[in-house]
């Protein structure tokens, strides 16, 4: 099995092309002319740039849809085939957008499993339109994110919306599987800051492989949207891995080509590093970013399935990681944990409950406050 990786744009072309995106965007941030952005009065770095530096945003400002169509006030975007945005088997990516005329915008990124060297199983294609289910209900009384702008972004190339590599997975010299998150990623994001290039606040929601997903996104999105407060909602992704199997861990890495996404200053980041260790590295990174995590603690698709160390591993690794996250960043993340071997939550049920507090209320409370409203709860 080889895997075919391309190599797209330099590295200059690539900056050139964020900072002329960044350039026509009027979000109350404005720059000094080099690597920093006033941000509310006072000066800062420009968040992720050393992940800017090594090629995460190589594809942002290349892909435009090849048709769309339109139902009521959702427009999907289709992208055609060829270098571009594809779902793993080669069918074309297709994502979407529900203007609300909110001042808010929700990027939901979608799950459906995943595919690398020795187990593949995962959503293969993209349909058009933005389900109805969960949080992404247009029924306030079912979603506290109803009335909100939405970007919704499927999920079908098998490697967490950051993989980039074509694969001949049975070595007949042609690729057979497409990994090309990045490029699908990119792409719908492109589409979502013409649609809505100056809300008020972002919330990105990742359910599952879109949970891990993001992790990966969050620079992207930054670099599209500087200075505008983010709150990310991450269920049933929290970015456990394989802590005692540094070799696979790598593989993966390299199966998907995505080490770039993974800073080179960061000690805590790399393949034998804790769970915690790139998502303490995003916060101190990013101070209008807040996280709020949820999870089952033996979650059986995460930590059974497709990690194989089962569930009390995997709830060995769950606990530690939100407390240290929260120990670190106490004003800025929360967990929302049911025990169980459950996965997911925000595509479901949203009445589920921890201590008394259900996901809608928990999820409502981090969107609306007030502040101390918002609390971690777990069983």
């Amino acid at each position: 099995m080889r895997t075919l990786t391309r190599l797209v744009g330099s590295p200059a072309a690539t900056l050139r092309g964020v900072a002329g995106l960044v350039a026509t965007l009027s979000l109350g941030a404005c720059s000094n002319g080099g690597n920093d952005f006033f941000i509310d009065g006072g000066q800062t770095e420009v968040p992720f740039q050393e992940l800017v530096d090594q090629g995460v945003t190589r594809y942002l400002d290349l892909y435009s849809p090849s048709s769309t169509s339109q139902s009521g006030n959702v427009i999907s975007h289709q992208f055609g085939a060829g270098d571009g945005p594809l779902c793993l088997t080669g069918k074309p990516y297709t994502m979407a957008t529900r203007d609300e005329g909110s001042e808010d915008l929700m990027i939901f990124l979608q799950g459906g499993g995943a595919c690398w060297f020795d187990l593949c199983a995962a959503t293969t294609e993209s349909g058009p339109g933005i389900p109805e289910v969960g949080l992404l209900s247009q029924d306030p009384a079912v979603s506290p994110l109803a009335g909100v702008s939405t970007v919704y972004l499927p999920y079908c190339d098998g490697g967490l919306f950051a993989s980039d590599a074509d694969v001949d997975s049975d070595d007949d010299g042609t690729a057979d599987r497409f990994h090309r998150g990045l490029h699908n990623l990119s792409a719908g994001l492109d589409v979502a800051v013409r649609a809505f290039p100056a809300p008020r606040r972002i919330v990105r929601v990742g359910v599952s492989a879109g949970g891990y997903g993001t992790l990966f996104a969050l620079p992207i999105v930054r670099q599209l949207y500087p200075g505008v407060p983010i709150e990310v909602v991450n269920d049933s992704g929290i970015g456990i891995n394989r802590p005692s199997d540094p070799a696979f861990n790598q593989q993966i890495i390299d199966y998907w080509n995505i080490s770039s996404f993974f800073p080179a200053s960061c000690a805590e980041c790399d393949v034998q590093g804790s769970s915690a260790g790139i998502i303490n590295w995003q916060l101190a990174q990013d101070p209008d970013v807040r996280l709020g995590m949820l999870s089952h603690t033996q979650d059986f698709t995460i930590g059974t399935f497709f990690l194989g160390i089962g569930g009390p591993a995997f709830e060995a690794i769950l606990r530690p990681t939100l407390a240290e996250v929260e120990a670190a960043y106490p004003e800025r993340m929360r967990s929302f944990v049911r025990a169980g071997t459950t996965h997911t939550f925000l595509v479901g049920d949203l009445e589920i409950a921890v201590e008394g507090v259900t996901v809608a209320d928990w999820v409502g409370s981090m969107i609306d406050g007030p502040a101390d409203s918002w609390q971690s709860v777990s069983e």
